[in-house]
């Protein structure tokens, strides 16, 4: 499934964080020709000191015209830098969506107990889908905040892209805790179930697939079972594969019988 997100690990969570689409059209181009390009990023300590001055002057865009700081905020959504945070907590009540979606997203890259607050408040009340979207994600960085229940909300609400990304974030904040586990599991099995948008639908099989350890009897015994379900009757080949793919991960023995059994009876 082209639209799924599967982060695993740090990394792959910040490539999740650029959206292709906007980002790419909106964004300034990188600077062609910089001598930083022509460092040897094979050598860790060349690449530690590579990091640091694209840091250093994104910082300086940061304080700089618009075009700039874009340039700035593009840097920090792919480096960590605590000197960063002071500079974009401003950025977020910006008019433009795209300066308030980029510092959204870096804020996710650099998280700061300080724009707990604000990125919640982006989610729940921002005009553009985008800035939402990014909230959405961003704040499965903070899985110690009390986010659940505004990705929640989202979750049962929101336009289809911002639910997408409700689910990853659920599944990063649930994974923290077996009550967290719980709590975000109810939502998402009854989204698996309602949702209109297979991409979500698949989405959170993937989550649940996330939390499924975390979680205790009945719940756990529950997304098994929903999973068994969306296999036999979700009426797209990708909500079904994913299930699948679930249900193998989970390597139970019994699970793995049962898909056999579906198998030999032709149901699969």
């Amino acid at each position: 499934m082209s639209e799924r997100f599967t982060p695993d690990g740090d990394e792959g969570l910040v490539n999740l964080a650029i959206d292709p689409d906007v980002l790419a059209r909106e964004l300034a181009a990188e600077l062609l020709g910089d001598p930083l390009d022509e460092i040897d990023l094979d050598d860790p300590q060349e690449e530690a000191l590579h990091a640091a001055r694209e840091c250093d002057q994104g910082l300086a865009w940061l304080q700089q015209g618009h075009e700039e700081r874009l340039q700035g905020l593009r840097v920090f959504c792919e480096h960590r830098d605590p000197r960063a945070v002071p500079l974009l907590l401003p950025l977020l009540s910006q008019a433009c969506p795209v300066v308030r979606m980029s510092a959204v997203y870096a804020l996710g890259r650099n998280p700061s107990p300080s724009a707990v607050e604000p990125l919640l408040q982006l989610l729940q009340v921002d005009s553009n889908a985008y800035v939402r979207k990014a909230a959405a994600w961003s704040l499965g960085n903070y899985p110690d905040a009390p986010v659940l229940n505004p990705l929640i909300r989202s979750l049962q609400v929101d336009v289809a892209s911002v639910r997408l990304w409700a689910t990853v974030a659920l599944a990063e904040a649930g994974m923290t805790s077996p009550a967290k586990a719980d709590l975000a599991a109810g939502q998402l099995l009854i989204s698996l179930r309602i949702d209109s948008e297979p991409v979500v639908r698949s989405n959170c099989i993937w989550a649940l697939g996330r939390l499924v350890e975390q979680l205790v009897e009945p719940r756990r015994a529950d997304v098994i079972e929903a999973f068994v379900n969306a296999l036999l009757h979700d009426q797209e080949t990708s909500v079904r594969d994913e299930a699948r793919t679930a249900l193998e991960q989970l390597e139970n023995p019994e699970i793995l019988e049962r898909l056999q059994t579906l198998v030999d009876e032709g149901l699969l």
